[in-house]
């Protein structure tokens, strides 16, 4: 492959996917060259177009190529009630595996000061601005159950009790169909600690 530097660079390009290594990125540059050129510019043109016209809904910063993304627009979506989540895919699991009828907010990441990420990072003052203006009752948590998952969901807490907004957070603990002697000791605790009535 060293005759080709255009090879080369495509390797290197497609290595910026996540898990993508150079073994797997140089099977892909090869497929795409031998097997299929013309999903290859498919690919090239969708990619600069979604780049281009992709950007963030103005109220929640989910991905969207209009304004405001398809759950700030449905009418039918409680604006009362905000699912604050960390990555796209979050809102996507939520919305595939629940009847949530509210809103969301997408935070893009975490806090972490070491870093170098801030509460501006996570659009926590635009966060702040919507629970200012009024109209939202209910903040519900769906942050990671990581140190800086739960040090996000702390300053949220704080920020929505200023403003008199009720906080939730979703449950953590044993999951559906398990063991409980293949569960770790720490999700057994959150299990005991988020423990609900029967009846």
């Amino acid at each position: 492959m060293s005759g080709s530097g255009l090879l080369e660079d495509l390797v290197e390009s497609l290595r910026c996917l996540p898990g993508v290594g150079p073994k797997s990125a140089q099977r892909m540059a090869l497929h795409l060259l031998q097997r299929d050129r013309e999903a290859a510019r498919r690919l090239g043109t969708t990619l600069i177009s979604a780049m281009d016209r992709i950007h963030h809904c103005q109220q929640c910063r989910i991905f969207t190529e209009n304004t405001l993304c398809r759950w700030c627009s449905d009418p039918a979506r409680r604006s009362s009630q905000l699912c604050i989540v960390e990555n796209p895919a979050d809102v996507l699991a939520i919305d595939r595996a629940t009847h949530y009828p509210g809103k969301y907010f997408l935070l893009l990441g975490h806090l972490s000061p070491l870093d170098g990420i801030g509460p501006r990072d996570l659009g926590l003052d635009l966060l702040d601005a919507r629970l200012q203006s009024g109209g939202i009752d209910e903040i519900i948590l769906a942050t990671s159950p990581t140190v800086e998952g739960q040090a996000t969901a702390r300053f949220i807490a704080d920020l929505a009790a200023r403003h008199g907004v009720s906080v939730m957070q979703i449950a953590r603990g044993v999951p559906v169909g398990s063991e409980l002697e293949f569960a770790d000791g720490s999700t057994l605790s959150v299990a005991f600690e988020q423990r609900t009535p029967l009846i």
